[in-house]
């Protein structure tokens, strides 16, 4: 499951987000070091799977850290 949201009617995904919004994401959510990983792989446009590679976990933990992220930056999103 790849992380994305309507925005306004838009699909939105972290890499979608100006510099400015990533850093503000970064500071208000308040991420987990693994949801920040994910966060900050997924920004450079990283597919879920090299993701979870990358990670050295399985992509059903992948999935479960996107909803984490998505949930995360949905809540924050208003304050941006």
């Amino acid at each position: 499951m790849e992380t994305n949201k309507r925005i306004e009617g838009k699909m939105i995904q972290p890499y979608d987000f100006t510099v400015p919004e990533l850093e503000k994401l970064r500071a208000l959510c308040n991420f987990s070091d693994d949801e920040l990983e994910y966060f900050n792989l997924r920004s450079k446009h990283k597919s879920n799977t090299s993701i979870a590679m990358h990670m050295n976990v399985s992509e059903s933990q992948v999935s479960k850290l996107a909803k984490r992220v998505k949930s995360k930056i949905i809540r924050v999103v208003p304050y941006l």
